[in-house]
């Protein structure tokens, strides 16, 4: 079952409610693109990829609603929708490459609106399946770098619920774990959100890959006494010179892995790229609500005290000498990552 998924007996957006996760399995179906822009600010839905394709679905669901008899007038209702979905989260790059991918689509179309929209969904229906395809060539790639008997520390969650299907950096430890090799994960909380304890580990025990749970701060001490051969993580945007966005606390993971010589690798699809961002610097950074922070509980009991402010930014930026190569589904990117990061962009777009 995919996380991002086109129901077509209905035509309706159904996606993974993973706020629910690891103690419901649910499913919510989406008609209305405001609704789905709202999805991907709550985070029912989450990680770079599959946010890209449920705005790429919503571009269909607004060409849907739209009630334009023209070409011209339903133009005008995507480049409004496009803006609405856009502006639901800032950082992640696919988010506003997919909607536009949509909107040069439906712009592209001098046919009829319902030939427009028609054209829409299934430009949207090819990214999802092109997610999975990119997903499983950066798995086989990455999966090269894992060693039999390897233990990774991994950051966040990137598997399957953060794509389409399969995922990025979780993809290559299960594409490792399906080839024979038997690979331990330490997985780090994630917080405040915890989606490593919450939706990486509940991955895990689907896939029947070997893991552990640490908190976050614990990682340096796993990294310094040499228990931890890699380091992976996904991305939410990498900028011209290789510096990495992702979830907060990928810096400091980053940080102390350089410091004791473990190999830190990035997985992303080249579409997570911006090449139109010279460093990590030009990068927005959401900072979400700081209920997500004072609301934490532990025994039932509130973690801090009343009246607490809290700051709570989502992500962080990872400078590119702290990364060690970056996986994508056309190879292993090494340094100097301006050059070669460029190079494998162009590669692909010839």
């Amino acid at each position: 079952m995919r996380t991002v998924e086109w129901d077509y007996a209905n035509n309706r957006l159904r996606l993974i409610d993973q706020r629910l996760l690891p103690n419901e399995f649910k499913n919510l179906s989406y008609q209305d693109y405001h609704e789905v822009a709202k999805a991907i600010r709550d985070m029912v839905v989450r990680g770079a990829p599959a946010i890209g394709a449920t705005a790429a679905f919503g571009m269909a669901l607004a060409a849907r609603q739209s009630r334009a008899r023209d070409v011209e007038t339903l133009s005008h209702d995507l480049k409004n929708a496009a803006e609405v979905l856009k502006n639901a989260r800032p950082t992640a790059v696919n988010l506003s490459w997919a909607v536009d991918r949509m909107l040069n689509v439906a712009l592209g179309h001098s046919g009829s609106p319902e030939i427009m929209r028609d054209a829409v969904l299934q430009a949207a229906q090819q990214l999802a399946d092109e997610d999975v395809r990119i997903n499983q060539e950066m798995a086989l790639f990455g999966a090269s770098l894992i060693d039999d008997g390897d233990t990774v520390i991994h950051h966040c969650n990137t598997g399957a619920l953060a794509t389409v299907d399969w995922g990025t950096a979780l993809g290559v430890i299960r594409m490792a774990h399906e080839q024979g090799k038997r690979i331990h994960v330490l997985v780090d909380e994630t917080r405040p959100r915890l989606q490593g304890s919450r939706l990486t580990a509940w991955e895990l025990e689907q896939y029947g890959i070997d893991y552990e749970i640490i908190t976050d701060n614990a990682a340096g001490y796993f990294l310094r006494s040499g228990q931890v051969q890699k380091v992976l993580f996904g991305a939410d945007r990498v900028a011209a010179n290789g510096d990495v966005v992702n979830k907060i606390g990928t810096y400091m993971l980053a940080l102390a892995a350089h410091a004791n010589k473990v190999p830190v690798y990035p997985v992303v699809p080249l579409s997570t790229i911006d090449l139109a961002t010279p460093d990590g610097e030009g990068i927005p950074i959401e900072e979400r609500p700081p209920d997500e922070v004072l609301n934490l509980e532990t025994n039932g009991m509130p973690v801090v005290p009343a009246g607490a402010r809290a700051r709570n930014p989502a992500f962080d930026i990872t400078p590119h000498h702290l990364v060690t190569a970056i996986v994508t589904e056309v190879g292993i990117i090494y340094p100097p990552f301006k050059r070669n990061i460029r190079r494998a962009v162009e590669q692909v777009m010839k």
